[in-house]
């Protein structure tokens, strides 16, 4: 899976992507069930649109590969923290695998969605979580 993240036309590295190594240390880690994806995002100055078209895209993409929405809402106000590092939308997306996060971001149906991802989005923090055993 590596050598395909590494020889796929991958956007790594952007402001809203993964970085190599942090794309590598996703495919290498224990692969033993379903995989909770945390999204914090800050859209740009009139970017929702932009990022609203490649939702509903992934959205589908997520499910065909078994996974699903399983809540999205406004980020409303930061509590603790800097308060200057607000974002607009919190999601939740369960995946049943890392190895099915990967393909599908590996897939050539995401690389074309994922152009407005980029358009849309000023930030983002994406946080692979697993359940406490």
């Amino acid at each position: 899976m590596i050598a395909a993240v590494q020889s796929a036309d991958l956007p790594l590295g952007s402001a809203v992507t993964p970085n190599l190594d942090q794309f590598q240390a996703l495919a290498a880690a224990p692969d033993e069930g379903p995989v909770v994806m945390l999204n914090l995002l800050k859209f740009r100055e009139g970017g929702s649109e932009s990022y609203l078209r490649y939702g509903d895209k992934a959205i589908s993409m997520v499910e065909d590969r078994g996974g699903r929405l399983l809540w999205s809402g406004r980020a409303e106000q930061v509590l603790i923290g800097d308060p200057a590092a607000d974002w607009d939308v919190v999601l939740l997306v369960e995946y049943p695998s890392r190895s099915a996060f990967i393909e599908m971001v590996s897939s050539p149906e995401y690389l074309e969605a994922h152009a407005d991802r980029e358009a849309g989005l000023e930030r983002t923090i994406v946080v692979a979580c697993s359940p406490l055993s």
